[in-house]
């Protein structure tokens, strides 16, 4: 697994600056945000800062462009905050011209461990957050950007049972936790953070929100009951086949549909190794991103060519 962050960082660091920013809409906004496509620089940077928002976020004077009716709403992962998890997307969509969003759920005020609280109660903050963000905007709805359980299970549950459905028009998961995933997966995140053990004695305390995650919860199972997606929203989400957390990493995708996308960064770019963590950081999956939210004025997907092999090695 550190053989695909390493083979991930090597593949993203040459050109991925002036690629995506080339592939900018011409309505981008300014000032310019400085966009982080490493997770090895921008996720420690948020780690310890979870109550600041990531560049180019929470702007509450921001109001909707005819271009880009809907704010977006980013929504962080299990053991993530807003703040380590969006240093690359919040700016990037700030500089195409969005209003960007972004908070903590499921944690203690000021830690940097988020989102590890019942996956209901995590919902209901969601939902007060989303009507905060059109009060202000004065927008009919948003869009979700979410990582791992907060593009997954997290929202899916505030569409089906808050009343999310009437106020988003699209739900973009990176890495999203809609199938399940094993405890394995789970205890490979604990170990990547340091911060979980693997048994659910543990777990069932220090993280409600993995146990609800598993492979065959009962959350998971009522929340598939009659079907994963709610009329009138559009989903997309973006796996990775790398994905050491999302245990099988097919977990991500939802059931074929009209109003479902499922995309793998390895089909667009077989040289992309990122794994489940650096999701949020990964160039392609941020053009995905930018490309789901708005389909019209689709941008480029930046991927490093693989070299030929012109004869074996000496």
């Amino acid at each position: 697994m550190r053989t695909h962050r390493g083979r991930a960082l090597a593949a993203t660091a040459v050109a991925v600056g002036s690629l995506l920013a080339a592939a900018v809409h011409p309505a981008a906004a300014a000032p310019a945000y400085p966009v982080e496509y490493h997770f090895a620089v921008g996720f420690p940077a948020g780690f310890l800062a979870p109550d600041v928002a990531p560049p180019g976020a929470n702007d509450w004077s921001c109001r909707p462009s005819a271009a880009h009716p809907e704010p977006v709403v980013l929504v962080h992962g299990t053991a993530e905050n807003m703040n380590d998890n969006w240093r690359g997307a919040a700016p990037m969509l700030a500089n195409a011209g969005y209003c960007v969003y972004a908070f903590n759920y499921g944690g203690a005020p000021g830690s940097p461990m988020q989102g590890l609280g019942p996956i209901e109660q995590s919902a209901e903050q969601l939902s007060a957050f989303v009507d905060r963000v059109l009060a202000s905007t004065g927008a009919a709805k948003a869009d979700l950007v979410g990582h791992s359980q907060g593009g997954g299970l997290l929202p899916r549950y505030y569409l089906k049972n808050l009343g999310g459905a009437a106020k988003v028009a699209k739900l973009v998961g990176i890495d999203p936790n809609n199938g399940g995933t094993t405890l394995d997966g789970l205890k490979m995140l604990g170990e990547e953070l340091r911060i979980l053990e693997p048994a659910n004695a543990v777990l069932d305390t220090a993280c409600p929100a993995c146990v609800e995650q598993e492979t065959g919860s009962a959350f998971l199972a009522a929340l598939d009951a009659g079907g994963t997606t709610v009329p009138g929203v559009e989903y997309t989400t973006i796996a990775t086949r790398f994905d050491e957390v999302l245990t099988p990493y097919t977990g991500a995708y939802l059931p074929p549909g009209p109003h479902v996308t499922n995309l793998t960064v390895q089909d667009q770019c077989v040289a992309d190794a990122t794994d489940h963590l650096e999701g949020g950081y990964d160039p392609v999956s941020l053009a995905d991103v930018r490309n789901a939210l708005d389909p019209g004025h689709p941008v480029h997907v930046p991927c490093k060519p693989v070299l030929p092999v012109i004869g074996p090695l000496l």
